[in-house]
């Protein structure tokens, strides 16, 4: 059995499949050959910190992912990547395209790099060498094929003149107004790049004859770089595209709403190709809902921030209709340096979005306000929920010996973290 990992950059579920206004005919195409998760959540809505837990199936605080590669960040043990461990299986291991669990390559041991880099220019040109690697290798080993996309990361592609502003609605809760529909086209044009990328990868797996023997997996890292999305424990932060395709026959199809964390990909890949699970693993297996056995495998899930552009710490837990948020520091400011750059930003802090405190604890019911805006946690009513959803929390927290229990979390020596005090990513204004 091979598998292609097919992941692209800050897109949440802003996709056609989930319903959103973002044509991607080629993400469709999977979606309804594909078991499709409308409630996965990353462990965590920052990229390395993301990727690392889902490629290690622990938590960030667990795999040593506190924050960003690029800023000095490093996993505690490389081998517990999975590209390493299946290698160690007798896998051939492939990358293609972006990674962002390792500040140099050959720390993640992959056999092959078929093409590594961290602008979006090429994804199309990286899509076709995946794609005649993929006709031409030897087939006398497995393979597992990571292909990652820069896009939808900012900056978003020029729109293009089939994408009109004027007919787009931008992702709640933005407003609706001509700033965020020019930035949202913007976010559709690099999106049909990253979709045309995952039709390249599809025919290619056709024309080899490899869709009846492939486990073809889509995901992203978190939500998109827009305000209250990316770096925020909200859904718009923490959901993600999820879809798992396998030879017909052997999963059930269509769409379920299990909640599902990443975490449960790597305890997922080691029972479908029927292989030891590894002890570090912290998630839990889909196999009893890709084969049918079961509704659910979990009733909540954790997702969690530490270092980004800046120190911000902050956990949550979120069950079927409840998410509980805390934030383990004294600062409540908004951290700009944590928002990426962008038209959307520019309007909201122009209009003073930013100036108010935040609160240090929130809770959100999401059966009748999804897009978490009216926060219960200090309400009367609503305190037994909140002990009984921060005592859980703390007992994950515990129970995975999070570092965040006994103080603020320290940074690497080298690492360039912004003050809370900094405006943007791009600022050089360290701590």
């Amino acid at each position: 059995m091979n598998i292609i990992y097919m992941h692209s950059h800050d897109t949440g579920r802003y996709i056609q499949p989930y319903g959103y206004q973002v044509p991607t005919p080629n993400l469709m195409r999977l979606a309804r050959e594909s078991i499709l998760f409308r409630h996965a959540y990353c462990a965590a809505p920052t990229c390395s910190p993301s990727r690392a837990a889902l490629l290690t199936g622990m938590s960030p605080h667990s795999c040593g992912m506190l924050g960003l590669t690029h800023r000095g960040f490093v996993l505690h043990d490389y081998d517990r990547h999975l590209s390493a461990y299946l290698r160690s299986q007798g896998f051939e291991t492939v990358l293609c395209g972006v990674q962002h669990e390792a500040p140099q390559i050959k720390m993640l041991g992959y056999e092959r790099v078929l093409a590594d880099s961290s602008d979006h220019s090429g994804d199309l040109a990286r899509a076709g060498l995946a794609a005649q690697y993929i006709k031409s290798r030897d087939t006398s080993r497995p393979l597992f094929l990571a292909f990652g996309m820069f896009h939808t990361h900012r900056p978003f592609l020029p729109a293009t003149p089939d994408t009109d502003p004027d007919f787009l609605q931008p992702p709640a809760p933005l407003a609706d107004i001509g700033t965020n529909r020019e930035d949202m086209a913007g976010y559709v044009t690099s999106a049909s790049v990253m979709d045309d990328c995952v039709g390249v990868i599809l025919d290619a797996l056709a024309e080899a004859g490899m869709q009846h023997n492939t486990l073809v997996v889509y995901t992203t890292d978190h939500g998109p770089a827009f305000p209250g999305m990316k770096c925020t424990l909200y859904d718009a932060g923490i959901g993600v595209s999820l879809m798992m395709h396998y030879p017909e026959g052997q999963f059930r199809r269509g769409a379920t709403d299990a909640l599902v964390s990443q975490l449960d990909l790597f305890p997922t890949v080691c029972d479908l190709l029927r292989l030891p699970k590894p002890d570090w693993l912290q998630g839990e297996s889909l196999l009893p809902l890709l084969s049918g056995e079961a509704d659910s495998v979990r009733d909540c899930i954790f997702a969690e921030v530490n270092f980004h552009a800046s120190y911000e710490p902050m956990r949550c837990i979120r069950t079927d209709r409840y998410k509980y948020i805390r934030r383990f520091d004294s600062y409540d400011g908004y951290l700009l340096a944590n928002m990426d750059d962008g038209p959307a930003k520019a309007f909201l802090a122009g209009h003073g979005a930013f100036e108010q405190s935040r609160e240090s604890e929130l809770l959100f019911d999401l059966y009748v306000d999804p897009h978490e805006q009216n926060n219960l946690a200090f309400t009367p009513e609503q305190r037994d929920r909140v002990e009984q959803l921060s005592g859980r929390l703390r007992q994950w927290m515990e129970s995975t010996s999070d570092p965040l229990l006994t103080g603020p979390l320290e940074k690497p020596a080298d690492a360039r973290i912004n003050k809370r005090t900094s405006l943007s990513p791009s600022d050089s204004d360290y701590e």
